[in-house]
């Protein structure tokens, strides 16, 4: 099992060394673990959420700066490294890679080495992100690029928020029961969005 996980790291680009303290993370718990990333020399603030399947580039993460109030939704992808070059000139490209303070990382999307994403960013779902995004901005799509102003954009959604389709605590997973969930579904079928704490 082992050397599988080596032959598939390696195809991704990381290099497998014999020194215990620079191998690659073997496990995917490890690829997101902030301590883990901390001890390897990533910067990371204060109030950091990664959520499941992210991979932050393990081998390169100490070129890799998080700020405070962060969330990467699940398999959200930072790179510092490029290894596209590695086979045809020997070397690999490395860039340091910036996320700012207050940024929302949708689920699936991809920054890319040498990345500088601002303050008070949302990046939506599914997003490759190949250039630095301003402060105050929501960037979408592949490439991604600037939808709107994070102002604007929060305001539509405040304004879209009723009595009937935002719900309190009682609604969120951990609370449900099946009355609840009919209630959810059922404002969701009518307003299209609905909004929880």
């Amino acid at each position: 099992m082992k050397r599988i996980i080596h032959q598939l790291l390696s195809k991704c680009g990381y290099q497998i060394s014999k020194k215990v303290d620079s191998q690659p993370f073997l496990y995917q718990s490890q690829l997101s673990n902030l301590s883990e990333l901390r001890r390897r020399g990533a910067s990371i603030g204060e109030n950091v959420d990664i959520l499941d399947n992210c991979i932050i580039d393990p081998d390169h993460c100490f070129h890799i700066k998080i700020g405070n109030n962060v969330t990467f939704a699940p398999n959200v992808h930072v790179l510092a490294h490029d290894a596209s070059t590695k086979k045809f000139i020997g070397y690999t490209k490395v860039k340091n890679t910036t996320i700012g303070n207050n940024v929302f990382v949708g689920a699936g999307s991809l920054i890319l080495p040498g990345v500088k994403v601002g303050d008070n960013v949302i990046i939506a779902a599914g997003s490759v992100v190949i250039k630095d995004v301003p402060d105050n901005t929501v960037f979408g799509g592949n490439p991604a690029k600037q939808i709107s102003t994070t102002s604007t954009y929060l305001e539509k959604m405040k304004e879209s928020m009723k009595s009937d389709n935002t719900f309190s605590d009682e609604y969120v997973f951990q609370n449900l029961n099946k009355d609840r969930i009919s209630e959810r579904v059922n404002s969701t079928n009518f307003h299209k969005t609905i909004f929880i704490p």
